[in-house]
């Protein structure tokens, strides 16, 4: 794995995110209830502070835990939630310890079929399937890794030249294309929650 992603919108960031599949793996643990940009830079931010230039799977599963939390809560901060995301980092690294000897391409490495790797993407701790799909499509799209029927597996997500998620963006651009129709969805969502409160 290695090319060059746009997610952290910093280049340093970015180049561990195309190299790293931890890194990869944990920006997108980290991709809730923050900016993409912030949720992105994490895996940079914790590997800078663990004095490494990577994660490291096994270390940061076996880490003390509340020490973990304080270097999450570090300012500037990992997350708006520092101490719940670092337990959901360490609890992702310990499953990749346990299922995959700590190395997070294993979960996609030689998958041939698109619902088998979707199936691993959801049984990852903090992986819902909407994570799960939107992290298969950024495979497909940007890291090259497309088992048979990976499109249809990742649903709307994998559809071409679409502008729905972190998998589509590739630059300031499509960034601005992404937020655009995050907030047309929000919009929309925020609608039929009016609507139905009328009707009742």
């Amino acid at each position: 794995m290695d090319v060059t992603l746009h997610l952290a919108q910093d280049p340093d960031a970015d180049r561990l995110l195309g190299r790293s599949p931890l890194a990869a793996l944990t920006g997108m643990l980290l991709d809730q209830q923050i900016p993409m940009e912030w949720a992105f830079k994490g895996p940079a931010t914790i590997a800078r502070r663990l004095g490494a230039d990577d994660l490291d799977a096994h270390e940061i599963a076996a880490y003390d835990p509340e020490a973990f939390t304080a270097l999450l809560s570090e300012k500037p901060a990992v997350h708006r939630y520092p101490g719940s995301m670092a337990g959901r980092v360490q609890q992702l690294c310990r499953y990749l310890v346990e299922h995959y000897d700590g190395d997070a391409e294993a979960v996609w490495r030689g998958v041939e079929d698109g619902r088998e790797l979707l199936k691993r993407l959801q049984d990852l701790p903090g992986f819902g399937k909407q994570k799960a799909q939107i992290f298969l499509a950024l495979l497909g799209k940007q890291l090259g890794v497309r088992p048979s029927g990976w499109r249809e597996a990742a649903g709307a997500y994998g559809e071409a030249e679409s502008f729905r998620s972190v998998a589509d963006i590739t630059g300031p651009e499509s960034l601005a294309k992404v937020r655009a129709h995050k907030q047309e969805m929000k919009a929309a969502a925020k609608a039929a929650k009016a609507a139905k409160k009328t009707g009742a």
